[in-house]
């Protein structure tokens, strides 16, 4: 994902059709000076629908469309036609898009399946033709329905990535490292702070024609479920994944249960439900260590937790990081 192609956030403006109005229309022909009522319903207008896609994996295509207008219903006619309902207008969305109303923050729905759609705003409904008003005492009826009005709201499109495995640490812990060994991703390494500056999705191909998919999430810092760093921008992608696996470096300057403390406690921040999530301690860049030491590093690391020993560079126990990751996504 390059940094300008990646959009996880879009405010725009949308509105739905008004209904058509009824026909207030009399039967006439050559013969037939005074017929009857006979005018045609309203069309409906249109919806404002979200489409989710498994071929979309940002929200860039909705950055310069801010206004979203369905189309309007049709109004009836004569001989008791119907007036053309409006055409909805869908947004197509990649999967794990939440939509908010902008003002009251209301949750409209959240898109996690392909071709799954959610109704934002509905049409108005069209109005009823005069020959629906006709009764025994009142035969010619000179009134109709009006169609219902639009709605109109600000919504916001936030986008939280969805994989079955994020990669959780502070920056130059390896994520992005792992992830390029691992899958086809290519993200952007480099030996300083964030510098992945969005999310990273690979597919991690597994035995038999298998695979999985990881997330690599940009660096967290102490502090950042109170908005330091990159703050609470790409905290919220955490929440969709399956597993997290908390990597800490080899060469940390904190011992290895500190630092993964520090991160526990910052997803806890924000939010506590992620506790919840299954959870691996991935030691990175173990090639700088003497195979000698790892015995004596395990006795300090959490009990609680499975953990485990790697080197991207080296390749160091990359297939049984695997391995570990994928019997907990199949036991999930």
């Amino acid at each position: 994902m390059s940094n300008s192609n990646f959009i996880d956030y879009v405010k725009i403006f949308c509105r739905s059709g008004n209904g058509g109005g009824g026909s207030t229309h009399f039967h006439r022909e050559k013969f037939v000076p005074k017929g009857g009522p006979d005018g045609g319903d309203g069309g409906r207008g249109g919806h404002v629908i979200l489409r989710g896609s498994k071929d979309y994996w940002t929200l860039l295509h909705l950055k310069y469309e801010r206004h979203v207008f369905a189309e309007h219903g049709g109004h009836g006619g004569r001989s008791r036609s119907f007036g053309k309902d409006g055409e909805d207008k869908t947004i197509t969305v990649p999967l794990g898009t939440i939509a908010h109303d902008a003002n009251t923050n209301e949750l409209l729905g959240e898109i996690i399946e392909d071709g799954q759609e959610i109704i934002l705003l509905k049409g108005g409904r069209g109005g009823l033709g005069n020959w629906h008003f006709r009764t025994s005492t009142n035969q010619t009826p000179r009134y109709s329905q009006p169609g219902e009005p639009m709605e109109e709201r600000d919504i916001i499109l936030e986008l939280k990535v969805l994989a079955d495995v994020g990669l959780v640490g502070f920056p130059n812990a390896g994520k992005s490292t792992l992830l390029s060994v691992v899958s086809a991703a290519n993200p952007k390494i480099a030996d300083y702070p964030f510098t992945p500056l969005v999310p990273n999705l690979g597919i991690v191909p597994y035995r038999n024609g298998q695979s999985f998919c990881m997330a690599d999430i940009p660096g967290i810092i102490e502090g950042a479920s109170e908005g330091k760093g990159l703050g609470l921008r790409f905290l919220r992608h955490i929440e969709r994944n399956s597993i997290l696996l908390f990597m800490v470096p080899a060469d940390s300057k904190n011992d290895i249960e500190k630092e993964y403390e520090i991160l526990l406690g910052e997803l806890e921040k924000y939010n506590p439900e992620l506790l919840y999530k299954k959870r691996i301690l991935a030691i990175s860049k173990t090639d700088i260590l003497n195979k000698d030491i790892i015995p004596e590093l395990e006795k300090t690391l959490p009990k609680d937790i499975p953990h485990i020993f790697f080197s991207s560079v080296s390749q160091y126990n990359i297939s049984e990081l695997k391995d570990l990751l994928w019997n907990i996504i199949n036991e999930m």
